[in-house]
């Protein structure tokens, strides 16, 4: 009986044992598959650093890289371009032209804005009437005709230009075209930007101004449900700040790595570096409403007083390009015959002294907390006191920044464009066109009636060949005159944490984040 009993412990022990076993292999057996869709206690917090704060969240009181970049989670478009630019159905199931002036959209349909609200044809009329009122936007909605916006039901609209406008489709894709509600948009007022409602994967949740944007995923999506509950937009405005935090794991994803950090993300096993050239150029811009800067032979001195490729090559160190005009090379009908201003500081002398300024005159370059564009503005400066130019810098917070050179404060600027639809009636009408001074885009308020003319013959016109030649011939009219000094094609660098899956970088910077997951 004794040994009976023994044995019996014995064998209960050894289940004991065994069940103590099992648990522990459970508890350390590797996590399974983290793909999209597929259920995980893996973190579910993505955080994206880039280096400014959005300005607003409402797409029509802005128009910049940082805010658009956070609106294209939250918000959608009638169309979309993926990254090789190709148009696809987003809000718009479908569309068929009617005439040269008409497209008929016929809408998704089940489709909720965040406030629980049903998406329909009402609200894209909203959004593009409100658009059309809007001064930073107008490069991209004006074309439209008010009066001629045509809802057919629900779920079918027409929408007509004012005349043929070949690049409209492309338009409506842009982050700007992004429908909005108008129960919300009427119950938040001025303060709407700080409270957007979309209809797209990520809701708004918090924003911590100058420091974090908060989204979290909106439940009631139509589409495919992004597999990270919330992404968090991070504002970190010092370049080798933003690779350190990439490092350390403090970020997932890191906008913009500067150039001189290429090779510490390279070298690093636990980093991916992707890099694409983009629709961007980043440029020096004149005031040419300001006395000195109306004298075309000004601005070009400057160009033959500035050595950009030398500038590109040490600030920029490999990544991108130095431009040769407005428009990037991957953008269509970009004019890369066009010749650039050579390094030639006493042919600068002759023409400051043939504009009546031998002895040169004092100036100021505005530019905001981004390194490389601080870079460039010093050695700008330094490179024109060969020409008696006496240049101080001034760095500009983004926001102020925006504001001041809307607002035409400035003498020289240096800023970027990016050609987002990737057709050039977007990289020049707003930038040249002088109907599209200051917010608009024509920082410069920059005038030539025959840019004009061309400009709009280039997007009136259906006919490739005619739009083509115009833009080519506009091209090199601003090559001439010189509102700008043409610096850098760029190249998008993005460092990612080796976990990351499912991010690709979209030439026109706005980057989806929602098809994110982790590994």
């Amino acid at each position: 009986m004794k040994k009976k009993k023994i044995a019996v412990l014995l064998s209960f022990i050894l289940i004991l044992a065994l069940f103590a076993t099992g648990c522990g292999n459970n508890q350390s057996a590797p996590e399974g598959d983290s793909g999209p869709g597929t259920p995980t206690d893996k973190k579910d917090v993505l955080i994206v650093g880039q280096g400014a704060d959005a300005v607003s969240l409402d797409p029509h009181a802005t128009n910049d890289q940082p805010s658009s970049r956070i609106s294209k989670q939250i918000y959608e478009t009638l169309v979309t371009q993926n990254e090789e630019m190709e148009l696809q159905p987003a809000l718009a199931e479908s569309w068929e032209p009617i005439d040269d002036l008409t497209f008929e959209f016929k809408l998704k349909q089940g489709v909720k804005f965040h406030n629980g609200e049903p998406f329909t044809s009402k609200d894209v009329k909203f959004t593009l009437l409100r658009g059309l009122d809007s001064p930073h936007i107008g490069h991209i909605v004006g074309s439209i005709d008010p009066n001629s916006i045509e809802i057919i039901d629900d779920y079918t609209i027409r929408i007509s230009t004012k005349d043929p406008f070949a690049p409209l489709l492309a338009h409506l894709a842009h982050t700007a075209t992004a429908i909005l509600n108008e129960k919300a948009v009427t119950e938040f007022g001025d303060d709407y930007g700080q409270h957007p409602v979309g209809t797209g994967p990520y809701k708004f949740d918090s924003w911590v101004n100058g420091d974090r944007v908060e989204l979290v995923r909106f439940d009631d999506y139509h589409g495919k449900a992004p597999a990270i509950g919330k992404v968090i937009f991070r504002n970190i405005p010092e370049n080798t700040n933003r690779t350190i935090e990439l490092e350390t794991g403090g970020i997932d994803i890191a906008y913009e790595i500067p150039p001189t950090d290429v090779s510490r993300v390279e070298s690093n096993p636990d980093l991916v570096l992707q890099r694409n050239m983009n629709l961007s150029t980043t440029y020096l811009g004149f005031n040419c409403n300001k006395e000195h800067f109306k004298d075309v032979r000004v601005r070009q001195a400057i160009n033959y007083a500035v050595n950009m490729e030398a500038i590109v090559k040490s600030v920029y160190k490999g990544v991108g390009a130095p431009s040769k005009g407005p428009l990037g090379p991957n953008v269509w009908a970009s004019n890369q015959n066009l010749t650039p201003y050579e390094f030639n500081v006493e042919k600068a002398k002759k023409l400051m002294a043939e504009a009546g300024y031998a002895d040169g005159f004092k100036t100021n370059i505005w530019t905001n907390d981004n390194q490389q564009r601080m870079d460039i503005a010093e050695i700008v400066q330094n490179q024109l006191k060969a020409i008696n130019i006496d240049a101080e810098v001034k760095v500009v917070e983004w926001g102020a920044f925006l504001d001041g050179t809307t607002a035409g404060e400035h003498d020289i600027f240096i800023l970027g464009w990016v050609t987002v639809t990737g057709d050039p009636d977007y990289g020049l009408y707003p930038l040249f066109h002088s109907s599209q001074h200051g917010a608009g885009g024509n920082r410069s308020f920059y005038v030539n009636e025959k840019v004009d003319a061309l400009l709009d013959q280039g997007r009136t016109s259906v006919d490739p060949a005619v739009r083509e030649k115009a833009y080519i011939e506009v091209q090199q009219i601003i090559k001439d005159e010189a509102p700008w000094v043409f610096t850098w094609s760029g190249e998008d660098l993005a460092g990612v944490r080796s976990n990351v899956k499912g991010f690709k970088q979209h030439p026109a910077g706005h980057h989806k984040v929602y098809t994110v997951y982790f590994e």
